[in-house]
């Protein structure tokens, strides 16, 4: 009986570390999702704003092609695809990694036709266990991201559609609602044949319209890249505050469970002690 107490009472101590870890986590993410959510929400009128001046150009230019603009028959997909680096995060990497998977089963029949990118080491892990070939993938992103930070990834995945090395991009991201709810987003990047802008007569266009379209269409995509990131770290920490609070609230039950279990454990000892000194007095008597 003793000994089974002692195991008991270890595993209280064990739960208890780790309700004190899972309680610290929370309390990490929820300060890190306030500079996130502040970040996210900040950039959407940014790419708001710049949609509403590329489509306006786009619409007050007759005749504009640029490969950007233009829809072409589908013969490849690319998939920008935004995860995290670390786990601890409920379904967060689960769900937009599921949403992929979704959209190249029902639409892909060969690896042929589809590119991966990956943001994220989680992503990247996932599709190399599976043997899915990545184009270019990034990691180590910082939890407060700059546009530096994915750069690279976002010109190489607007540039290879430029050059034709697929036909359209989708974005896939966790869009931040609240802590509570991200949503798995697929987004269509490229081509923007609907920008769904009205012309503006009061633009003057230095050198032209043309010109300042070449420009801005690729810095447009960028932008939404980059914004699709700041929402991925927003719904990531949330994600892992509501993980990490279900995790503690859990640890709290257990812990309970425990003791209760612990408690009558003892006091059968203690009854078991009491029947065998009566027992022994008895005898002697």
């Amino acid at each position: 009986m003793a000994k089974g107490m002692r195991e008991i009472k270890r595993q209280i101590k064990s739960v208890q570390n780790t309700k004190q870890i899972t309680k610290a986590m929370e309390m990490v993410a929820a300060s890190r999702l306030r500079r996130a959510q502040a970040s996210a929400e900040a950039a959407r009128p940014y790419a708001d704003k710049l949609k509403e001046v590329v489509g306006s150009i786009a619409a007050g230019t007759k005749g504009v092609k640029h490969p950007m603009l233009q829809t072409r028959e589908v013969k490849k997909t690319g998939y920008l695809v935004v995860t995290s680096d670390r786990g601890l995060a409920g379904g967060y990497n689960a769900n937009v990694l599921r949403r992929v998977m979704q959209e190249i089963k029902e639409n892909h029949k060969s690896p042929s036709e589809y590119a991966i990118f990956v943001i994220g080491r989680k992503g990247r892990d996932y599709f190399r266990n599976r043997n899915i070939a990545i184009v270019e993938d990034v990691t180590g992103i910082p939890d407060s991201p700059s546009f530096a930070d994915i750069k690279a990834i976002a010109v190489s995945a607007v540039k290879r559609f430029e050059d034709g090395s697929y036909d359209k991009l989708y974005l896939v991201y966790n869009r931040f609602v609240n802590a509570i709810t991200q949503e798995p987003t697929l987004k269509q990047l490229l081509p923007m044949a609907d920008m769904g802008g009205t012309a503006v007569s009061n633009y003057e266009y230095e050198p032209s319209a043309e010109g300042v379209l070449e420009v801005l269409l690729p810095k447009y995509a960028e932008t939404l890249i980059y914004s699709a990131v700041l929402e991925g770290k927003a719904s990531e920490f949330g994600a892992r505050m509501t993980a990490m609070n279900n995790a503690t609230k859990n640890a709290t039950k257990m812990i309970s469970s425990l003791t209760l279990v612990y408690n009558r454990a003892r006091q059968a000892s203690i009854t078991q002690e009491i029947s065998e000194i009566v027992a022994g007095a008895n005898a002697q008597s």
